[in-house]
């Protein structure tokens, strides 16, 4: 059975920090290049950051560049997202995403993230 679970989510200030954790399991966690997306309130879900399955490319979203990294573990199946400075603009639910070729995809039941003072 395939499984995404994330966690790290919560309340925040603004200028702090967050580290979303997102533990995979059912797939070869190898072939898959991993990403996180968020969508905020009536707003369509987004593309944050992405990691190819090794880790040697990555992606982000303008709005998070030099603030968001991600990463991954392949010996724990696990990918991260290290978000610092963060801002009321970041307040959203966080989605794992696993993504082989077009045709294989998984998604995690996402965290919230709510920044404000």
């Amino acid at each position: 059975q395939v499984q995404l679970v994330e966690s790290g989510g919560g309340l925040v200030q603004p200028g702090g920090f967050l580290r979303l954790s997102c533990t995979a399991s059912g797939f070869t966690f190898t072939f898959y290049s991993m990403s996180w997306y968020r969508q905020a309130p009536g707003k369509e879900r987004e593309l944050v950051a992405s990691i190819s399955r090794f880790g040697k490319n990555t992606n982000y979203a303008e709005p998070v560049k030099g603030r968001f990294t991600i990463s991954r573990d392949n010996a724990k199946n696990t990918v991260y997202l290290q978000m610092n400075n963060l801002t009321p603009g970041d307040t959203a639910v966080y989605y794992c995403n696993a993504q082989r070729e077009a045709t294989y995809t998984y998604w995690g039941q996402g965290t919230q993230v709510t920044v404000s003072s």
